[in-house]
């Protein structure tokens, strides 16, 4: 049996994707769909960029980044890393020099539901990682296996390759690719909503009055 399952890498997110979800932030995705977020243990290392790219999904099994080697060098512009770390909150699979390898691709962002190390060097390159935290103790070359482009599980959101990513300061959103548009326009339009509410704030209006929670608290005090 194999120890390494590969399938093909998905196509770099296209420009009328990527231009759809430029403005959408997560938070406002989080009022209207409860599902495909991670962990919101798995935090911006640093940095508050927004980015949309697609999933290249990787498995990695606790002490061994064989395959995440391999895998830089197949990364385009527009590819997201997003690696499970199969339970391991020990080993940092990524670190100053992958981030640079990565970085010299084109690549977007990684995605790590597990540790990483170098946070300087990742930062001076200003190349975006979300993940769980900061560990010292590294993967190495132990030819363990691991899988490539198959569906894979990060912070407890399914992750298949070519799902489109969307991460910013409050978290990261895994989203199908026939279900962008729809995500995209309920967001925007809430935004926009949003936008009108704050001004009508600046005008002295109540936020009580714009969402209905001072009515709610009226008819309970006349029952």
């Amino acid at each position: 049996m194999k120890k390494f399952r590969i399938g093909p890498m998905p196509e770099p997110i296209s420009d009328a994707v990527k231009q759809r979800l430029a403005e959408v932030e997560t938070a406002t995705v989080g009022h209207f769909r409860h599902w495909g977020f991670m962990d919101t243990r798995i935090q911006a290392l640093g940095h508050s960029k927004r980015l949309v790219g697609t999933a290249v999904t990787l498995a990695l099994p606790a002490q061994d980044s064989t395959l995440l080697h391999h895998t830089l060098g197949l990364l385009k512009p527009g590819h997201i890393v997003v690696i499970d770390r199969l339970g391991d909150r020990k080993h940092a699979c990524w670190g100053g020099g992958v981030t640079y390898a990565a970085h010299s691709a084109g690549a977007t962002a990684a995605i790590i539901d597990g540790m990483c190390t170098d946070p300087l060097e990742i930062a001076q390159l200003q190349f975006p990682v979300w993940c769980r935290g900061i560990s010292p103790i590294t993967t190495r070359m132990y030819n363990l296996g691991g899988l490539l482009n198959h569906p894979v599980s990060c912070g407890g959101a399914v992750v298949r390759p070519g799902d489109i990513i969307l991460a910013d300061e409050n978290g990261v959103l895994v989203i199908p690719p026939d279900e962008v548009e729809e995500v995209a326009e309920m967001a925007l339009a809430k935004q926009a909503r949003g936008n009108v509410n704050i001004e009508k704030l600046r005008n002295g209006a109540r936020l009580g009055d714009l969402s209905g929670a001072n009515t709610f608290i009226e008819q309970d005090a006349a029952a």
